[in-house]
């Protein structure tokens, strides 16, 4: 029952990225798609590897998801002072 509900979360969000204009707003979408995943690896792979792989790909996503809202706030700045 989770990994059906997840799995439906995943697709509406990366249909919101597809849809959505701006880029500050995909990546939120994204960052969401990236918890998803995470968790349905842990339910598909029910081993103690599996919950190392999850942990990998949320450390991981959440690394990528900071450094990309970081440069979207600096090139937010740069326009400001420009």
């Amino acid at each position: 029952m989770f990994m059906e509900i997840l799995g439906i979360i995943v697709v509406l969000m990366a249909l919101r990225v597809l849809i959505a204009q701006d880029r500050a707003e995909r990546m939120l979408y994204l960052n969401a798609m990236s918890f998803a995943i995470s968790a349905l690896i842990v339910l598909y792979i029910q081993t103690p590897f599996g919950a190392i792989m999850a942990i990998t790909y949320f450390v991981a996503s959440t690394i990528s998801s900071n450094a990309i809202a970081y440069s979207i706030g600096r090139v937010k700045k740069e326009i400001l002072v420009k």
